[in-house]
């Protein structure tokens, strides 16, 4: 953080930002504090849109934007930053334009690339907070650790479907995330958004407090998220709190830590950092499925094993519907005669229900890509979502 007692508001900033010189929790010393801070938010889509746009709003002097991905049609739903005519565009140039559109007195810093434990110590060294907006545990991992071998507060956030979690980790006077979750959940077993789904209000509500608790942190106002865990429930609309207490054999920020140096993230959870192509020693492209029906198509099985409300926005002609929590327990009406080709949205749970099937002697391929796959590259009338 700059020098407070250097930094002058114009005449234009005193309009700008009248309603907190108004506050004495803010006041004039406050709203210089947040001129002259810097805040990093990791991940410019569905938390990171909400926080970017109210820290920049606030008066965050200096934001900076970590995210490597482009513009889709699908982010449009809930990553506000981003607007139609940025599709296929990188996030950070729409993110940047944004921002800088609703305040121009505020600097914004972009680093367009994958966090690594290569880079996440330089990338993070020079910000004064830090915000989570990713949506995968290597990452989350990976930016906790950091923070607490920089000593910096970090300002945590989760969604999924309807539910989502906030707090403040810091581990110079209280738990960090590895206090929580010592261990990420089985891969595969959490689903991400692009397979469960999000509603779209609701990373604006969770990006709207970690916003609010770097303000707080910033100013030293109020009493910030540190060892309390806010959890929410959009469909009841009900607030929970937790208490958290650091673990004194955390082996990040413990007592005797194990951990004293950036790992390897991807292989501690089983994960990549961002998501690619699920590929298997059994996997079939869409084109060579295409080759297969036109071959011999009635020697083939199609099945799917997405959920039924996906199954009524698009499925493949001929296919069965068989969710893949419910596979197991139907395997017995399976023809051990026939080959199946099962698929989902994308090939990641299709590959769990190809697995299944082998250990169960049954023929299967997988469809690499899933059904947005097929849609891309043999049938685009197929709805892509």
């Amino acid at each position: 953080m700059l020098n407070v007692d250097e930094v002058i508001l114009t005449n234009e900033e005193i309009r700008r930002y009248s309603r907190h010189l108004l506050m004495p929790e803010v006041g004039l010393t406050g709203q210089k504090k947040l001129k002259a801070a810097s805040v990093l938010i990791i991940g410019a889509g569905g938390l990171g849109s909400p926080a970017a746009l109210y820290l920049a709003a606030a008066g965050v002097g200096r934001i900076g934007l970590v995210d490597f991905d482009v513009v889709d049609e699908s982010n449009l739903q809930r990553q506000i930053l981003h607007g139609t005519s940025w599709v296929s565009k990188p996030k950070l140039a729409s993110a940047k334009a944004r921002l800088l559109d609703l305040n121009p007195d505020i600097m914004v810093e972009t680093h367009e690339t994958v966090l690594t434990s290569a880079n996440a110590l330089e990338i993070l060294k020079d910000y004064d907070i830090i915000i989570d907006g990713t949506d995968n545990f290597p990452t989350r991992y990976l930016v906790n650790d950091a923070c607490v071998f920089l000593g910096k507060p970090l300002v945590y956030g989760s969604i999924f479907r309807f539910e989502g979690q906030a707090a403040v980790f810091d581990a110079r006077v209280g738990p960090c995330y590895r206090c929580l979750y010592a261990e990420p959940p089985p891969p595969g077993l959490v689903p991400s958004c692009a397979e469960g789904g999000v509603f779209g209000v609701l990373p604006g509500v969770i990006g709207a407090i970690q916003a609010t608790e770097a303000i707080k942190l910033i100013i030293g106002q109020g009493k910030p998220l540190i060892g309390r865990l806010l959890l929410y429930d959009a469909l009841s609309m009900r607030f929970q709190e937790l208490k958290l207490r650091k673990n004194p054999a955390c082996p990040v920020c413990g007592e005797n830590p194990t951990i004293r140096q950036l790992i390897d993230y991807e292989a501690f959870c089983g994960a990549p950092i961002h998501e690619h192509e699920v590929r298997t020693e059994f996997d079939i492209t869409p084109q060579e499925l295409k080759a297969m029906q036109e071959r011999n198509g009635r020697g083939i099985v199609l099945l799917d094993v997405r959920e039924p409300h996906e199954w009524e926005i698009c499925r493949l002609e001929g296919a069965i519907l068989i969710p893949l929590r419910e596979l197991p327990a139907r395997l017995n009406q399976m023809d051990p005669t026939r080959e199946y080709v099962v698929y989902c949205k994308t090939g990641g749970r299709s590959a769990q229900a190809a697995r299944i099937m082998q250990a169960a002697g049954l023929r299967v391929r997988n469809l690499r890509g899933g059904i947005n796959a097929w849609s891309r590259e043999v049938d685009p009338s197929v709805p892509l979502y």
